[in-house]
C-alpha cells in the first residue's frame, strides 16, 4: 500500500490559507496597537494635567498692589499655548504638592513668593549691586510617565518663557524715559526678566527605573498569568486524559477521566489560584531581593501581585476554555498586543488617539500598573490608583468568571463535550 508522504501536506491550500489569514491579522494588529499608539503623541495630546501654582505675595507700589504672578498665571491659563493640549490646573504649593504625589498631575510651574518684588528691583535706578533676575521653577514628575513629564516639562517651559517675555514687554513700556537710566545688565534683564528652570516635583529612588518599574512588574505579573493559564490548561487536559503529554522524544498519555466543560474550568482555576501565591512570592522575592528594586509595603505589594496574577490567569483560561485554540490568540491580543500601548506607562493616556483612549478604560494592564505606582512610588495611597487597581480586577474576576462558567455550563447542557460519549450497543443496533 502506497503511504503519502507527510511533505505533500504543502501542497493543501486550506493549510497556507488558514495560517496566512491567522499570521498575516497578528502581524497587522500588533502593529497598528504599538505603532499607531505612539507614533504621534505631541498631536494626539489633549488636556493632559499640569499644575499652575503663583505663590507670589506682590509689593505695593505707589499705594497700588502689584501682583505679576498673578498676571502671568492668568495669561497663562487663558493663553493658546499648548490649545486644548494642557489642562493647566490652578492651585497653590500644598495642592500640587499632594497632586504631583498621587500622579495627578505631570508637571506644574510655580511663581514664587518674591517674583514681583526681585522683577520691581530690576527697573530700579537707584538700586546698587548687581541685579538679582526671579526664577520660575518648572516641576516634573518622572513617576507619572517618563513621556509625559517631558510633554508637560516642554509645554510649561514655553508657557513660563513666553510669559516672562510679556512681563518684560509690559515693564519696558511702563518705565519709558527711566530705562536710559538703569545699567546696560538691567536693562537686559528688563526685557526678560524671569529665568526658568527645572526641578523633580516627586523625586524617585535611584532604583525605580525612572519611574517605569511599576509598568514592567505589572507586565511580569500579566505575563505569568497568561503564559501559566497556558501551562495548566494543557496540563489539566493532560491529567484528565484528553491530550497527549510530549517530553522530548517520550509521549506520556493517561487513561481517559471524563469532565465537564464546567468541571475542567473549574479544576483550572484552582489551580491558578494555588499556584498565584507561588508566583506572586517569587516574582516579588525576585525584583525586591535578588534585583534590589526600590519597594515599601511590601504585604501591600505582595497580596497585590498575587491577585493580579490570578485575576489574569482566570481571565486567559475563561477565553481558552470557550474558543478553544483561537482562545491562546484571543490572550495574546487582550493582554499583550492591546494592554502594552495602553497602559499608560511610555505613552500618557491624554496623548493617545481616541480608540487607544478608550480600550485602557478596562485594559487590565493599565489597572494593575496604576495599582502598582501607588504601591511603589505614592505611598499606597487610594487615590493615586491603588483603589480603581482593586476594583477594576474584582470587575475583571467577576466578568471572567460568570462568561467562562456561563458559556462552559451551556456548552455541557447542548451536549458539547469535548469527547462525545460512546454509543451503547443497543443504540448502535437500532442505528445500523
Amino acid at each position: 500500500m502506497h503511504e503519502t508522504h507527510p511533505f505533500r501536506v504543502l501542497r493543501a491550500k486550506p493549510l497556507w490559507i488558514a495560517n496566512g489569514v491567522i499570521t498575516g491579522v497578528l502581524a497587522l494588529l500588533f502593529t497598528v496597537f504599538y505603532v499607531g499608539a505612539s507614533i504621534d503623541p505631541v498631536d494626539h495630546m489633549k488636556k493632559l494635567p499640569v499644575g499652575l501654582v503663583n505663590a507670589d505675595k506682590g509689593v505695593d507700589a505707589g499705594g497700588k498692589q502689584v501682583n505679576l504672578g498673578r498676571q502671568i498665571t492668568e495669561s497663562i491659563e487663558k493663553s493658546t499655548v499648548g490649545g486644548d493640549k494642557i489642562d493647566w490646573k490652578v492651585m497653590d504649593e500644598k495642592e500640587v504638592r499632594a497632586e504631583l504625589g498621587e500622579g495627578k498631575v505631570f508637571g506644574a510651574l510655580v511663581v514664587p513668593a518674591d517674583f514681583t518684588s526681585s522683577v520691581t528691583a530690576l527697573a530700579d535706578a537707584s538700586a546698587t549691586g548687581t541685579p538679582v533676575r526671579p526664577t520660575l521653577t518648572v516641576l516634573t514628575n518622572q513617576s507619572a510617565g517618563s513621556l509625559g513629564s517631558s510633554l508637560a516639562r516642554a509645554a510649561t517651559t514655553e508657557a513660563a518663557e513666553s510669559a516672562s517675555l510679556q512681563v518684560g514687554k509690559e515693564l519696558t513700556a511702563q518705565n519709558g524715559s527711566g530705562q536710559a537710566k538703569l545699567p546696560a545688565a538691567a536693562r537686559v534683564l528688563l526685557a526678560d526678566p524671569a529665568a526658568v528652570t527645572v526641578k523633580d516635583g516627586h523625586p524617585l529612588d535611584s532604583h525605580s527605573g525612572l519611574g517605569l518599574t511599576a509598568f514592567y512588574y505589572a507586565l511580569v505579573l500579566v505575563v505569568c498569568g497568561m503564559l501559566s493559564a497556558n501551562v495548566i490548561s494543557g496540563q489539566v487536559d493532560h491529567a484528565l486524559g484528553y491530550t497527549h503529554n510530549d517530553m522530548g522524544p517520550l509521549r506520556l498519555h493517561r487513561p481517559l477521566i471524563r469532565a465537564t466543560r464546567v468541571q475542567t474550568l473549574a479544576i483550572s482555576s484552582t489551580l491558578m489560584v494555588a499556584l498565584s501565591l507561588l508566583m506572586g512570592t517569587l516574582v516579588m522575592a525576585g525584583a525586591v531581593g535578588v534585583m534590589g528594586m526600590d519597594a515599601a509595603h511590601l504585604p501591600m505589594l505582595w497580596l497585590f501581585s498575587v491577585c493580579a496574577i490570578a485575576v489574569s490567569g482566570i481571565g486567559a483560561l475563561t477565553l481558552l476554555a470557550v474558543f478553544g485554540t483561537p482562545g491562546m490568540l484571543m490572550v495574546t491580543l487582550v493582554f499583550i498586543g492591546m494592554a502594552v500601548p495602553t497602559a499608560g506607562a511610555t505613552t500618557p493616556i491624554e496623548a493617545l488617539p481616541g480608540f487607544y483612549r478608550f480600550l485602557a478604560e478596562f485594559e487590565p494592564l493599565r489597572q494593575i500598573t496604576g495599582g502598582l505606582r501607588s504601591i511603589l512610588y505614592y505611598d499606597a495611597q487610594a487615590d493615586a490608583g491603588l483603589a480603581r487597581g482593586w476594583v477594576m480586577m474584582a470587575v475583571g474576576l467577576v466578568v471572567a468568571v460568570l462568561f467562562g462558567f456561563g458559556v462552559t455550563g451551556w456548552y455541557d447542557r447542548k451536549g458539547l463535550h469535548r469527547i462525545p460519549a460512546e454509543k451503547k450497543p443497543e443504540e448502535t443496533a437500532v442505528a445500523v
